[in-house]
């Protein structure tokens, strides 16, 4: 045994970090730098350049934005003060009650935060009993956590205090932040916050119009539902409102594809619907079902894959690593698809290839197509809203679709739920099932597919006709049962743990809906299994 040190003492040691440490890892397991332990112990630091340190930055500057918010205006002013979701690389907030959020007010917020900042005030961490947790919450009248904590396994919690400001956060915190701006936005305001690739310096806010108005529709569908949170989900599953929550949602969804498939209906100028999104996103699941409503409209929809235009394996371009690069736009054979979709624009017959992934070779196999007067091509693959994709096409005849599962829910009203960790999640289950890759193996390559995403889907997004959200509010539930034997399947000692025990954390919130009431057609029949769709 060697002497007991504080890990904050020894983070202020280090100096040839480019990076602020936020946390440790001790033996292998993450640690809050107000941990004291054995000398001994093998000790790794964590910036805010690694994920769960930019994740603990940012819930930090959440919790000294809420302290400064109550600082500033008299509870008594305040109903709900909401993180609602991510938006321009911050958190976009609302506050419901007697004060609105005017410019003044918000710049009012944001110097007692750095006030708080240079005053260097320490977060606190307090552990309590579950029932005393319980009791608190609801005298300071945050009944989103006393639900969320009514359905908790766990005899105690963890709750974080700024100065005397207590609130509960998912994850862990750091000892301080200081890199924030506020903006005001709409009706509320954004917290925007440094990212992984700069760790020292706050992007611009750039307004994401298109975004913003799908998670608007998707927050009042929640609101619509009398669920925001997932205290609030775990009631109705409680209550045995599971089967109507599950068709309620997918009537939703069923009536934006009808509303989207109407729309183009109207437009004959339309004959190429370019989907995209990123990784498990549903994109197969809702190409078929688009499809099928552009039918009902009088339509004859052809569904194209893009993977079907990659170059032959040799000419692949690769990436810094030397490996292949499939995730790129030089990956694919831009020039094959434009002479294609040019000639079935003018009304020619063409032959679509095939792309061999066995042999890495492109062949022809005697698909031809010609496009009539009702018929449209569905083309789903990342680059679908890259216009150096289809650089030959006339504007007009494109029609553009960009869809993500975009999380309404929250784990309480400061604790959002990524939409990264929804995707993960599906991608998980979905792997494991139909390629039987492990979830050790699908956390490995995350942040490979996650860099894809950010250099060739996420720039194009805003330049979509219209936004499709494939979040569904019950699907962690129905997730969970699946997800978690292949978490704890990840050894302790495995570089992958980490990850693992913040997820099986997270989905113990969640109680669980069986899957056999949920529609054959359903997006997450994709994940789980048992779609009526070649999925």
């Amino acid at each position: 045994m060697g002497e007991m040190v504080l890990l904050k003492d020894l983070a202020d040691k280090v100096t040839d970090s480019k990076d602020d440490i936020i946390l440790a890892k001790v033996n292998g397991k993450l640690q809050e730098l107000t941990k004291t332990v054995d000398s001994d112990s093998l000790i790794e630091f964590v910036t805010t350049a690694d994920p769960a340190g930019n994740l603990t930055y940012k819930r930090s500057a959440t919790l000294i934005l809420l302290k400064a918010v109550y600082d500033i205006i008299d509870k008594d002013m305040i109903e709900k003060f909401k993180v609602e979701f991510s938006l321009s690389k911050g958190y976009y907030c609302t506050l419901k009650g007697k004060q609105k959020l005017t410019v003044p007010l918000i710049e009012a917020i944001e110097n007692r935060m750095r006030e708080i900042v240079r005053a260097d005030i320490p977060i606190e961490k307090i552990t309590m009993s579950t029932g005393d947790a319980i009791k608190s919450f609801a005298k300071h009248r945050m009944y989103d956590k006393e639900t969320l904590f009514r359905f908790r396994r766990h005899s105690t919690v963890n709750i974080y205090s700024l100065d005397g400001f207590k609130d509960y956060y998912y994850g862990y915190m750091a000892p301080s932040t200081g890199y924030f701006k506020l903006y005001p936005y709409d009706e509320g305001l954004v917290l925007q916050m440094p990212e992984c690739s700069n760790t020292r310096s706050v992007p611009e806010f750039r307004p994401q119009h298109k975004l913003f108005a799908v998670m608007e529709e998707t927050t009042r569908w929640g609101e619509m539902l009398g669920i925001e949170t997932v205290g609030e989900l775990n009631e109705a599953i409680a209550a045995g409102r599971g089967n109507e929550l599950i068709l309620v949602q997918e009537a939703l969804q069923e009536k934006k594809l009808a509303d989207i498939a109407s729309t183009i209906s109207k437009d004959p100028s339309k004959k190429f619907i370019m989907m995209a999104g990123p990784s498990s996103s549903g994109k197969t699941t809702t190409s078929y079902r688009l499809s099928i409503q552009l039918m009902a409209h009088g339509m004859r929809p052809h569904q194209l894959s893009l993977d079907n235009y990659f170059l032959d394996r040799e000419h692949t371009p690769r990436d810094e690593n030397g490996d292949y690069n499939f995730e790129c736009l030089e990956a694919l054979d831009v020039e094959l698809f434009n002479n294609n979709m040019t000639d079935l624009l003018n009304g020619h017959e063409i032959e679509i290839p095939d792309f061999n992934f066995k042999t890495g070779k492109r062949e022809y196999n005697g698909n031809k197509m010609k496009l009539g007067e009702n018929d449209v091509l569905v083309i789903e693959g990342i680059h679908g809203l890259n216009d150096k994709l289809s650089h030959s096409l006339p504007k007009e005849s494109k029609y553009k679709i960009y869809l993500s599962a975009l999380t309404q829910l929250n784990v309480d009203e400061h604790n959002r739920i990524s939409t990264t960790d929804c995707r993960l999640l599906r991608r998980m289950v979905r792997d494991a099932r139909t390629r039987g890759a492990s979830a050790k193996r699908t956390i490995a390559m995350w942040h490979s597919v996650r860099k894809g995403e950010e250099l060739n889907i996420f720039p194009y997004q805003e330049e979509a006709d219209v936004m499709f959200n494939s979040s569904l509010i019950y699907e962690l539930s129905v997730l969970k049962q699946y997800a978690e034997p292949l978490l704890f399947g990840i050894k302790e000692d495995e570089p992958e743990f980490a990850e693992a025990k913040r997820l099986l954390k997270f989905l113990d919130y969640f109680l669980c809906i069986s899957p056999e009431s949920i529609p054959i057609n359903s997006i997450a029949r994709e994940f789980v299994g048992g779609s009526c769709f070649n999925v």
